[in-house]
């Protein structure tokens, strides 16, 4: 079998009104240039990773915009919610048409879990019971099989107190199942607008830059990084190992600014 080669795209932030501009940025244009200078460093993805925070204001026309955007990538576009996103219309919208929504995917010799971790009305994320079954039952059905675990918020301290505070609230309780099954070989996070890698025995744990905006590592508070839009390639080989980089645009796309605190 051959290496698979998938690209994480995560946090676009859009909206139904393409001009809108989040932190700074036209985040419809950045998440367009990101995507461009991604496809143009990398082989053809096997598969594109979309790990949340896809539609800002939660409309059907922000859904609508992300799906003509991402329509043209050649690959199959896997996503899953973030507490941004509205989740019942993200089902509706995006499953289907060379879409999935959550749910699970065999890619070469590897299995990809994704997770719900959305949380009404709240930045911080949770795995609910149901969600928590279903890893379960996903990990057992593939036990033969190195597992690729994604889900927007990180399960473990990133290093910046207030990104922690609204990080996944039950981490513990998500490791109590991945550390029952040897196979999860690599969890995938977005959310935090930053690059992050981790080792927590076995399982490597990752984030990864915004499309749009990123805020600065290692603060008390939240802080704009001038550092430009991002992405992140990976590589599964199939004796179960992860290779993965980080790429960055040129240059920034507007000019980033901290809107509110309360924006996470």
């Amino acid at each position: 079998m051959q290496t698979v080669q998938l690209l994480q795209v995560t946090d676009p932030h859009l909206f139904g009104d393409p001009a809108t501009e989040l932190y700074g940025v036209n985040t419809a244009v950045s998440l367009r240039l990101a995507l461009a200078a991604a496809l143009a460093d990398g082989a053809a993805p096997d598969a594109v990773l979309v790990t949340g925070d896809i539609g800002d204001d939660m409309s059907a026309a922000a859904y609508a915009n992300f799906k003509r955007a991402l329509q043209g990538c050649g690959a199959p576009v896997i996503c899953l919610p973030g507490n941004h996103d509205d989740p019942a219309l993200m089902a509706r919208l995006l499953d289907g048409d060379g879409f999935q929504y959550c749910g699970s995917a065999r890619l070469g010799a590897w299995g990809v879990v994704l997770l719900d971790t959305h949380v009404p009305g709240q930045p911080h994320g949770r795995l609910a019971d149901r969600e928590l079954e279903r890893l379960d039952a996903e990990l057992r059905a593939l036990h033969d099989v190195p597992v690729l675990v994604c889900l927007h918020h990180p399960p473990v301290p990133v290093g910046s107190a207030w990104l922690d505070g609204v990080g996944l609230w039950n981490g513990d309780e998500f490791f109590a199942v991945v550390d029952r099954h040897a196979n999860v070989r690599c969890v995938l996070a977005g959310h935090v607008h930053q690059e992050f890698d981790a080792q927590r025995g076995a399982v490597r744990v990752l984030a990864s830059p915004s499309t749009c905006a990123q805020f600065l590592p290692g603060t008390e508070r939240c802080v704009m990084d001038r550092r430009p839009p991002g992405y992140r390639w990976l590589s599964l080989h199939e004796d179960g190992s992860v290779s993965t980089r980080v790429g960055w645009l040129p240059d920034l796309v507007g000019t980033p600014r901290d809107e509110s605190e309360s924006r996470r």
